[in-house]
């Protein structure tokens, strides 16, 4: 898609304006001028929002904009001009392009292994792999070293359904007073407001997979 769109303001029924070198060319698009791309703007915001788990007035506080206005904009009854826009998508979590592109409202894409924010962690790296705004669940993998592991204390965050799955290696899961010896394909359900831990006493590299529900991303994680 090209980067021109971000220079352009928008309309739920196509492009009312567009600023080049800091003139505005106005007028009115008709539906066949208007690439597919670039129509119902207001319904992909709806879409991607309903996706979310967010309300109307959570997009908009986290927008900075006003809910009578998402209101219109979702309606198809007021333009988003290019700055409203890129708050919305950030608010969603997604970018100006994937809000313009028609095949995209039901998911945000690909996250690539090379993009996943990381955490680093004691000889071990943790990955997000749900990234915000989350909605029911809150998924990261791992990779640890030999001797790698999240850190020397156990640690607490929230009080979620945690699960742990083996993906690669063999681990050791320190679980309150109990150790747990854990190999590929293996998991362990718990609640993560007990205190854990993760381990790597094996001499190969492990891999793990953690599932959270509901979210705990506000709490801070690996803090003893």
């Amino acid at each position: 898609m090209s980067l021109t769109l971000l220079n352009r303001v928008f309309s739920a029924g196509g492009i009312v304006s567009e600023t080049l070198s800091g003139e505005t060319l106005s007028g009115e698009a008709s539906s066949s001028e208007t690439p597919s791309g670039e129509r119902h703007l207001g319904q992909r915001v709806a879409a991607f929002r309903e996706l979310r788990g967010m309300s109307l007035r959570a997009l908009a506080a986290e927008a900075g904009v006003s809910s009578s206005f998402l209101s219109q904009l979702e309606n198809g009854r007021t333009n988003a001009s290019v700055g409203s826009m890129r708050k919305v998508a950030a608010a969603l979590g997604v970018s100006p392009a994937q809000l313009l592109d028609d095949s995209a409202a039901h998911t945000r894409g690909v996250l690539r292994a090379e993009q996943r924010p990381t955490i680093q962690l004691d000889g071990a790296e943790k990955f997000v792999v749900s990234l915000p705004p989350l909605r029911n669940l809150e998924v990261y993998a791992g990779s640890f070293a030999p001797g790698g592991s999240t850190g020397e204390e156990a640690y607490t965050h929230g009080n979620a359904q945690e699960i742990l799955v083996v993906t690669g290696g063999s681990i050791v899961l320190q679980l309150g007073d109990e150790r747990y010896a854990m190999h590929a394909g293996d998991s362990i359900e718990y609640l993560s407001s007990a205190p854990h831990r993760v381990s790597n006493e094996s001499g190969a590299d492990a891999s793990v997979l953690w599932i959270n529900s509901p979210p705990t991303p506000d709490e801070t994680p690996h803090a003893p």
